[in-house]
């Protein structure tokens, strides 16, 4: 088994304007998800990712607010998985229920490191 990072991109249900009963059924469904991932051994790990953040970048590591970018390329969160290939990791990660919001979701290996 390899692990695999997901890395879900999209403002999801906390979007101002979400009805309080839409993002709790929302919420319902990745805690459906997420608990079968962990049930069968497949998910390591994982949290959402809260707003605002810093970005520093550089030999300077100058620091600046943000992430500024569009709504749909806003990270939310990540999970760490475990799956035979790659191919496994696209299928698990299918049953998401980011696409339910046109959100997106980014299959990562995780390199293994000989040290």
């Amino acid at each position: 088994m390899s692990k695999y990072l997901f890395l879900f991109r999209g403002q999801e249900a906390r979007s101002p304007g979400t009805h309080p009963e839409e993002a709790q059924a929302h919420m319902m469904k990745w805690k459906i998800w997420m608990d079968t991932l962990a049930a069968k051994g497949i998910m390591l790990g994982g949290e959402p990712l809260d707003m605002p953040g810093k970005v520093l970048s550089g030999k300077a590591k100058k620091i600046t607010d943000g992430p500024f970018v569009e709504g749909k390329e806003i990270v939310g969160g990540y999970l760490l998985v475990n799956a035979r290939d790659m191919d496994e990791a696209v299928e698990i990660s299918k049953g998401c229920p980011i696409f339910d919001t046109d959100g997106s979701l980014e299959v990562r290996p995780i390199q293994e490191l000989n040290m």
